[in-house]
């Protein structure tokens, strides 16, 4: 046998086991190592507490899971994912991307630092010192904001609370958490949108559809906007935004949005005295011009950072859709609407529950706009 040859059968079996072992199930990732595992460890130490300026908040559950690890000498970095829940309010653990920043200290890690992962949203404390207002109904979570804003907020609420009940006769939690950042861009921040989407606006609500996929509901109010409403006007935001948070678990992707928001202004409106020209001022105008809308407000008229007077058109438009149906078809009808709508196409929903269809309800609404929308 030559000497090629026989190197070549004496590599054979090496060759072979390479060429099994990458057809074979992907290895499995390596264990952490010794030093990464004592990092991980500080995390878990640490987190077995929640941070003291979060004293005054009901947490639960609190714990981060690390996913990565980054070392650099006697610093590492370790990725993270926040859970906690607020006692009383979230029915599933919450969310947060963080990174945690430790160094070696006497051979042993300990934590230094912990902030928002990159591109994550922060929390409320991540912008300051939290104050706590509680009350039978809500959970007003403030930084930045002196305690006559915090309580002035948690009345409203506890008025809403009542009132949205009385409207939406479905199970909900009828508790709710209320945010009030320090400012419009720190209320963007705990958003992670532009600032300039939320100007002029009072408050939006986080989490509304799909309860698996949002559950912890937030209300956020926007300061700056809050600011510049009456008292009335605070009572109609605060419970619009409620509503959505009492019909989150019977709203999906396939809710129409003037569904949604035309409830939630309806709830607000109910048993009130404000009327469809007081009410829906810059949809009057534009139908005194001539310009009847053609179709229900499509989903994307309702996108923020728009034209705010045709935003303001579909908002008007979709509570005054959701009044006409409760004032011909009666309150029942357009809470079973909101329930099947969730569930099945609208054409489906609207024939089961009032026994009309899509073309039919547009026609009765424009006659609607047109009789009190031009009425001296």
């Amino acid at each position: 046998m030559s000497p090629l040859r026989r190197l070549l059968v004496r590599a054979l079996p090496l060759l072979l086991s390479g060429l099994l072992a990458g057809c074979g199930a992907p290895a499995a990732p390596a264990a952490p190592d010794t030093a990464e595992r004592a990092v991980r460890d500080a995390v878990a130490a640490w987190a077995r507490t929640p941070p003291a300026q979060l004293a005054g908040i009901p947490l639960e559950g609190w714990a981060y899971e690390v996913s990565a690890v980054r070392r650099s000498g006697a610093q590492a970095t370790a990725r993270a994912e926040l859970h906690y829940r607020l006692t009383g309010y979230d029915t599933a653990p919450a969310g947060s991307a963080r990174e945690v920043r430790l160094s070696r200290d006497g051979g042993r890690w300990r934590v230094t630092g912990d902030r928002p992962a990159p591109g994550a949203p922060p929390q409320l404390w991540d912008q300051g010192p939290v104050a706590v207002v509680r009350g039978a109904h809500s959970l007003v979570l403030g930084s930045g904001q002196d305690a006559g804003t915090l309580s002035a907020v948690a009345a409203e609420v506890e008025r809403a609370v009542p009132a949205v009940s009385a409207a939406w006769p479905g199970p909900w939690a009828g508790r709710v958490v209320v945010l009030v950042p320090g400012s419009l861009e720190r209320m963007a921040q705990l958003l992670g949108r532009p600032a300039a989407e939320y100007r002029g606006m009072g408050a939006v609500t986080t989490g509304r559809v799909g309860a698996a996929e949002a559950p912890a509901d937030r209300v956020v109010v926007n300061p700056e906007g809050w600011a510049q409403l009456s008292s009335a006007g605070r009572g109609v935001i605060l419970t619009h935004e409620v509503t959505h948070v009492a019909t989150r678990a019977a709203t999906s992707a396939r809710t129409p949005l003037w569904l949604s928001e035309g409830f939630a202004d309806w709830a607000a409106y109910r048993g009130g005295t404000t009327t469809p020209q007081q009410g829906a001022p810059a949809l009057g105008r534009a139908v005194r011009r001539g310009e009847l809308p053609g179709a229900l407000p499509a989903d994307g008229a309702f996108a923020f950072g728009g034209d705010p007077e045709a935003l303001a058109r579909a908002y008007e438009g979709a509570w005054l859709a959701c009044r006409l149906i409760a004032s011909r078809w009666g309150d029942a009808a357009l809470v079973r609407l909101y329930e099947a709508a969730g569930r099945e196409p609208l054409d489906v929903a609207l024939r089961e529950t009032t026994d009309t269809d899509p073309p039919a309800l547009t026609a009765a609404w424009q006659a609607s706009l047109r009789n009190d929308l031009t009425a001296p």
